[in-house]
């Protein structure tokens, strides 16, 4: 700030622009002599969620607390700066406006002050169409926070956004399913989010689930309230396709399939769904079985897949890569023996199967005991 622009002055000029504003920047004026910088960021903020605020509130940023930066917590000053930067709607301003900010924070001092306005910088470079800078700064923003201990929900939140809006646009489903996750994690959606931005992230993830081609465990999405908000929308279908996906039900599958064109992605890509619905039905039926009956013929897994037999074999080498079962087959006799499954979240359906078998191994192990007991009474002595 020049020495003829000190902050009473400047304060006293923007009072007289905007007096619907005057007790606010009166506030600002005394905090500022007083030098409570705490209250006087508070203040910053109330100014800046005034609707009247809009127009004067680059300014007051750079004529009043930017030259004041240091004196503020790094964070808060960070994300005054974010939620400014959200009126300049030049692009090349924009950009600038928050380089200037990030120089203003140097990592190895404020990490976090500095990943949350640089993750900023990589989501207005996103929205620009600059890809590869939004990469190179969402790789500097990964790196500062694994290495920093107890970072903000905030800081986080910011970071996890960006990361799967990049994903998105470059229809990366995995990363984009695993970081818009991360992303809900650091959030409280009922009140972070509005309704239409809820229905919007949950249509996202059940595409990404459900495109994926290394998620076939969707636990942590099904379980998830974000799933609701898809109820009563024309995305209401999908919530039940996955729950579909995850049972490994080729029949449901079959009748959804009719709703695919609703989502023209899904049905470009229907081969893959049937090949993914086919190995999730492969793991529900190994799932089903006890573990000393899980060698299975290649006709049976025909049967459950519904596939040709003749695919089979190329079904279990599939799965054996993708990690989703572990075992052998014998080409010749056309038999595979599975010794693990992928674990996933169960249905009520499943659940209650598991919990049927449960049952029956409690009365075998009952059945054994009350036969040992009967032939050898004096091994069972209490």
């Amino acid at each position: 700030m020049s020495a003829r622009e000190d902050p009473e002055i400047f304060l006293n000029g923007l009072r007289s622009r905007a007096p619907e504003l005057q007790d606010i920047i009166e506030r600002l004026r005394v905090q500022h002599s007083r030098k409570l910088w705490h209250q006087l960021t508070g203040t910053l903020f109330q100014f800046l969620d005034a609707p009247s605020s809009k127009d004067y509130q680059v300014e007051l940023f750079e004529k009043f607390v930017r030259p004041i930066a240091p004196k503020l917590n790094q964070l808060r000053f960070a994300e005054l700066a974010v939620k400014v930067s959200q009126q300049l709607s030049d692009p090349a301003r924009h950009v600038q406006f928050l380089v200037d900010t990030v120089s203003q924070l140097p990592k190895d001092e404020h990490p976090q002050a500095h990943a949350r306005v640089l993750s900023t910088v990589a989501h207005a470079k996103l929205l620009y169409g600059d890809l590869e800078g939004t990469k190179t700064d969402l790789d500097v923003c990964s790196e500062l926070l694994d290495n920093f201990d107890g970072v903000e929900p905030s800081v986080h939140a910011a970071f996890y956004s960006v990361a799967s809006d990049f994903y998105k646009a470059k229809a990366d489903y995995a990363p984009y399913y695993k970081h818009s996750l991360l992303y809900l994690a650091c959030v409280n959606p009922e009140t972070d989010m509005s309704p239409e931005e809820r229905v919007n992230r949950a249509h996202d993830l059940s595409i990404s689930a459900l495109l994926g081609a290394t998620i076939y465990n969707f636990g942590e999405l099904l379980m998830h309230p974000i799933l609701d908000s898809l109820e009563n929308t024309p995305h209401s279908w999908l919530k039940n396709l996955l729950f579909v996906f995850n049972e490994g039900n080729i029949g449901k599958f079959e009748s959804l399939a009719p709703l695919f064109p609703k989502e023209p992605i899904l049905q470009e890509n229907h081969p893959f769904l049937r090949q993914k619905i086919c190995l999730m039905a492969l793991m529900e039926a190994v799932f089903k079985r006890a573990t000393n009956k899980r060698t299975m013929s290649f006709q049976e897994i025909a049967e459950e897949t519904k596939l040709p037999i003749d695919e089979v074999e190329h079904l279990l080498m599939k799965a054996l890569s993708l990690k989703l079962i572990r075992g052998s087959m014998d080409q010749v006799d056309q038999r595979a023996h599975i010794t693990w499954v992928q674990p996933r979240v169960l249905s009520v359906e499943q659940i209650s199967q598991l919990a049927g078998r449960l049952t029956a191994w409690c009365d075998k192990l009952s059945a054994v005991e009350t036969s040992v007991k009967h032939a050898s009474p004096e091994l069972l002595v209490r």
